[in-house]
């Protein structure tokens, strides 16, 4: 796959860091109901990092939100329910964090994954993300694991050529589909957001046509809304 070849991947498998805990881990995972994400308990896990030594820092810090499909109702605000996670800086920190956490196939449909750039909440109201877009792609259920995991390792790799566009991605989890969206700042950059998707594909070794939406679109007509950028 692209992800392994480029020469800017500083994410090899020889990195991922011997965790002692793995098996305390696995045992409170044994007790987790389908969906459900490893948690500490409390906001301070946003902000609690896995005992790793920062060996290969990234040139981002990054973090894990998780919008809980128990927690959501059709009463609440949208994005009221999304809540950080954890917040990693290094190599070491993103392996530890996403060994121990549940992947896409087996989180609770309805479930929303996200990882973005530190300080940059996964919401069309953020300044940053205010004037984006995205791009996505699509699988069958249960299907989404290794693209979600090369996505990421993309991202927090700098393998883009635009990684400064990028905000960050999520993982849609629905009944009969999961859908992996890149997040950008500058919609109305086209060459920009054209060539991360162009690049995407290739990482992804992805074969279909995906295309790019405007968030102010998406808001306008929610379902409706139209690609404006087509690779």
């Amino acid at each position: 796959m692209a992800v392994e070849d480029t020469p800017k991947s500083i994410i090899t498998d020889d990195q991922i860091p011997p965790n002692p805990n793995n098996e305390e881990i696995n045992n409170n995972n044994n007790d987790l109901e389908e969906g459900e994400i490893l948690d500490e308990g409390d906001d301070s896990s946003a902000t609690s990092k896995p005992n790793s030594a920062a060996v290969h820092p990234l040139e981002n810090s990054w973090t894990f939100w998780f919008d809980n499909p128990q927690a959501k109702s059709k009463q609440a605000a949208w994005g009221s329910s999304i809540r950080p996670i954890y917040t990693f800086s290094t190599v070491e920190e993103f392996w530890s964090i996403y060994n121990n956490i549940h992947h896409p196939s087996k989180l609770a449909v309805g479930a929303d994954f996200h990882c973005f750039k530190h300080k940059i909440e996964p919401k069309w109201e953020d300044p940053i993300c205010a004037n984006g877009g995205k791009w996505t792609v699509q699988y069958q259920k249960g299907k989404s694991d290794t693209s979600w995991l090369y996505t990421l390792l993309a991202m927090i790799g700098e393998q883009f050529d635009h990684g400064d566009e990028i905000c960050g991605a999520v993982v849609n989890v629905r009944n009969r589909a999961e859908k992996i969206s890149i997040w950008t700042k500058n919609a109305a950059n086209e060459a920009a957001q054209v060539s991360i998707g162009k690049q995407w594909k290739e990482f992804l070794d992805y074969n279909e046509t995906i295309g790019f939406i405007f968030h102010d679109d998406a808001k306008k007509h929610d379902r409706g809304a139209k690609n404006k950028y087509v690779v």
